[in-house]
């Protein structure tokens, strides 16, 4: 069974940082990118970084201030990984719910793509007031 499973959500105040994490299994191949998106009300999903196969891609609105990094483990019996999501210096921009991907789906067109991803996660809540 696959399982995508987030954390770390939270409210903050502006100028605060979070760490969001993500764990997701059961799927054995396509381990090599995961991703974090987000949806605002009222607002598209967007990108926010993704790492693939070894490199990191950043929304713009988030450089320099989010950093993912991506954790494998592996044994005989099973395949796990982890990604984390560094936030600091978070504005009421920032506020949305962060939703974690994983599993390529091999779609490489556009970076920070959901149709990079086969499986989601439902998602974890950050709020940041000014």
């Amino acid at each position: 069974v696959v399982q995508v499973l987030e954390s770390g959500g939270a409210s903050v105040q502006a100028g605060g940082s979070l760490r969001l994490s993500c764990v997701a299994s059961g799927y054995g191949r396509m381990r090599n990118c995961m991703g974090w998106f987000r949806q605002a009300p009222g607002k598209d999903r967007e990108g926010v970084a993704e790492i693939y196969y070894g490199s990191t891609n950043y929304a713009d609105s988030v450089k320099g201030r989010f950093t993912i990094t991506l954790d494998s483990t592996i044994t005989q019996d099973s395949a796990k990984n982890t990604a984390y999501l560094e936030m600091h210096n978070l504005t009421t921009e920032d506020t949305a719910q962060y939703y974690c991907a994983a599993g390529c789906t091999g779609y490489r067109g556009l970076l920070l793509s959901p149709r990079t991803y086969t499986y989601w996660g439902q998602g974890t809540q950050v709020a940041v007031s000014s």
